[in-house]
């Protein structure tokens, strides 16, 4: 059984800056226990009073459901425990909003996760935030990020009256992952071929490979940072880049 060890971050994007907006983005990584490692990254909406709080409940909330049912439980989640913690992500936006005077809806917020083994994978998944794993040095992305009705839009954990919620089960030992808001779709997915972008991928993720230990590689997450706030970056988007790369090769 190897370790997990990642490499997170989470960048403001440049329209935010010049509008004064903040930062929407949340993400969070955790271990929970047998070798699993369970990770989500939200992205709030622009268009939502608070959706950067929403993103930060989503993954907060997300996380300890995911480590509070890991205590005493083996494998991964039947899908209805996954709409239980989707019900409870949305009880606390609800007491949230309330305690704002406003509406759940100003918390709207994607959610991308992966909860899984040395042996299989659970992927989830409202809105277009991605979640892609690699296995035998392969990169696939189980769950394509889904855009709204209209342009520009989404689906967001908020959505009444249910939110619309996927998931995958892949039997499949992964190696590796990457999760990511849709700030930086544009350099990490190929939409013509709707498929991962292994030039950028494969780089990315390579300095985590090859980093001695476990857990959360600080130095490298601050080398992340600052990719992802680089002109380089930041001349192809204009968004929220959230990016976390988890990898469990020996």
């Amino acid at each position: 059984m190897s370790a997990w060890r990642w490499a997170a971050a989470s960048t403001i994007g440049t329209s935010h800056l010049r509008t004064g907006a903040p930062r929407q983005d949340a993400y969070g990584v955790r271990r929970t226990g047998n070798g699993r490692i369970c990770a989500v990254v939200s992205d709030g909406a622009g268009s939502a009073t608070y959706g950067g709080p929403g993103a930060w409940i989503v993954c907060r909330e997300f996380l300890a459901q995911a480590q509070s049912w890991s205590t005493n439980s083996p494998g991964l989640p039947e899908d209805q425990i996954i709409s239980d913690w989707i019900d409870a992500i949305r009880d606390r936006i609800s007491r949230a909003a309330e305690r704002r005077a406003s509406a759940p809806r100003q918390f709207a917020a994607t959610l991308a996760a992966v909860f899984a083994t040395d042996s299989e994978a659970l992927v989830i998944q409202v809105g277009d935030s991605v979640v892609a794993g690699r296995a035998d040095g392969s990169w696939t992305v189980p769950l394509w990020p889904e855009s709204g009705e209209y342009a520009s839009t989404t689906y967001f954990v908020t959505d009444s009256p249910s939110p619309r919620l996927n998931l995958a089960r892949e039997a499949v030992s992964f190696d590796g992952f990457a999760l990511f808001s849709d700030g930086i779709e544009t350099i990490a997915l190929d939409h013509s071929e709707q498929q991962a972008h292994r030039p950028f991928l494969d780089p990315m993720i390579k300095a985590i490979d090859n980093a001695p230990g476990s857990g959360r590689l600080a130095p490298l997450s601050g080398h992340l940072a600052s990719y992802l706030d680089s002109d380089r970056v930041n001349d192809r988007t204009d968004d929220d880049k959230t990016l976390i790369l988890l990898s469990r090769r020996p």
